[in-house]
């Protein structure tokens, strides 16, 4: 690799449209942060489903809806998504990663059957009116940033009532959620829904964004969606530590997002094999994970030998 031929021009006009981009998966990431986090479940249901809300919503963008309107199709399409996840795993007792393997595998025939058989479908900025675009960065920025904030905020408030303190409580202890008199199915398959709902808006702004919807837009969205949840709580917990409430972890979930794809743009612009993005990915999740449990191990290392010492 010649580092000479590298312009750091070139990498510093790339980060804006990075941070857009960081955005709409830190939306995304959201959602997974919903069912990872706060629901102990491993939902894979986020691969087809942010592909979902893409053909959903470039379809209906073709056919003359307009975009805001297509977009709110997407995150209803999501949700029931979400919903087949959830009645899969609490009516039939199909355990959680399968049954989002199950509805992953449906959802791709049905991803097909929303584009008319083919693989992928375009959506002009020439010819429609697109909430973001790569064509229009400055735009997307400020959209994007409006739409992560608002639905910051909406989660923000929801979990403090009582059907959200529910959903938490679920994830926490379901025998005990059970013992209160919790319906826990109803809280899994309502958190399954919103969560796969915030996934297919991510997918629909995706799709504008680049200007088509793929079949295979959200193959590994779910490693990318760990990677901001990941990234955005270990950097959050280093800065704030104990005082990050779920309002910061919510916000740091995106700001992990936009970070994965700044790496991402340095990685492209180091002039790596964009093939190996996936590899990169997964290395940088891995990091991320072992991170928190190698400082609480040095710390109980640390504890272990000034209680010898004192003794």
């Amino acid at each position: 690799m010649n580092l000479i031929a590298l312009n750091p021009m070139t990498l510093f006009s790339a980060l804006p449209g990075n941070i857009a981009q960081g955005i709409i998966w830190g939306i995304m990431a959201v959602g997974v942060y919903m069912t990872f986090r706060l629901l102990h479940f491993s939902d894979l249901t986020v691969d087809g489903s942010f592909a979902t809300g893409g053909a959903v919503a470039v379809m209906l963008i073709i056919n003359d809806v307009p975009s805001p309107v297509a977009l709110l199709a997407a995150f209803g399409v999501g949700l029931l998504a979400g919903m087949v996840t959830g009645i899969l795993h609490t009516a039939f007792g199909i355990p959680d990663i399968l049954a989002g393997i199950l509805s992953q595998i449906a959802l791709y025939s049905v991803n097909l059957r929303i584009m008319f058989g083919k693989a992928n479908q375009a959506v002009s900025v020439d010819k429609y009116y697109l909430l973001v675009s790569l064509r229009n960065i400055p735009k997307s920025l400020i959209t994007g940033g409006i739409f992560a904030l608002a639905i910051i905020i909406v989660l923000y408030w929801f979990f403090g009532t009582e059907k959200g303190s529910a959903i938490r409580a679920t994830g926490c202890n379901p025998s005990m959620s059970m013992a209160q008199g919790i319906n826990i199915n109803s809280t899994k398959v309502l958190t399954l829904a919103l969560s796969n709902g915030l996934v297919a808006l991510s997918g629909g702004l995706l799709a504008q964004y680049q200007g088509f919807s793929d079949v295979n837009m959200g193959r590994g969205s779910i490693v990318i969606g760990l990677a901001a949840v990941i990234i955005g709580e270990v950097l959050g917990e280093a800065l704030f530590g104990k005082r990050l409430n779920f309002f910061g972890r919510l916000l740091f979930v995106v700001i992990g997002g936009i970070i994965y794809y700044i790496v991402v743009g340095v990685v492209l612009w180091l002039k790596m094999p964009s093939n190996d993005l996936k590899l990169f990915t997964a290395i940088i999740v891995a990091v991320f994970l072992a991170v928190p449990y190698l400082r609480a191990k040095s710390q109980n290392s640390y504890a272990k030998a000034a209680k010898k010492g004192a003794k």
